[in-house]
């Protein structure tokens, strides 16, 4: 994988959704077919030997790219939501976002209740590690363990990784 393409292929946009803020743009990589069949082969790559049992990905973006990843590697993929979203029985964690709270949510049979299932836990982006922590909590609750967490792209001065308790794999790192 070219990772001087891929950081290309992400936009930049200044002020947004508030001044100050940089916003790392996911959607023109998701534009770009190529870049990003890369980026799912890559992983591909990293996890078809791995004897993983399911990708969960994180409400939304997590999606993306785990949905595709998941039918790659022959696995399930379970979606972690935003509270409200599943249907049936589920597991809630709420968490600190740095404006409020949030609240996240899986289904208890998410993993059928295989304990010890493998988990890669996977989203777009790591920045204070809330969310990500919060769907770890989430994951221990069915039985299941996350083996590692992908995060396209991890801004690494805002020590999230502190926050994630499982091995991280980060593609781009901003420091």
């Amino acid at each position: 994988m070219n990772l001087d393409n891929l950081r290309k292929s992400i936009r930049v946009v200044e002020n947004f959704p508030k001044d100050g803020i940089n916003f790392m743009d996911i959607t023109t990589l998701l534009n770009d077919g190529k870049i990003f069949n890369e980026l799912i082969e890559h992983l591909f790559d990293r996890y078809k030997n791995m004897d993983i049992d399911y990708i969960a990905g994180i409400d939304s973006r997590g999606f993306i790219f785990g949905a595709p990843l998941a039918v790659k590697l022959g696995i399930g993929f379970v979606p972690v939501r935003k509270v409200g979203k599943l249907p049936s029985e589920t597991y809630q964690v709420s968490y600190d976002l740095e404006y409020g709270k949030d609240t996240l949510e899986i289904h208890k049979d998410a993993f059928h209740n295989k304990k010890d299932a493998k988990i890669i836990l996977i989203d777009d982006l790591l920045a204070t590690g809330g969310t990500a922590e919060a769907c770890i909590k989430l994951i221990n609750m069915t039985g299941a363990k996350v083996v590692e967490s992908i995060f396209l792209i991890n801004l690494k001065f805002l020590n999230g990784e502190k926050r994630v308790n499982s091995k991280i794999y980060s593609i781009i790192n901003e420091n």
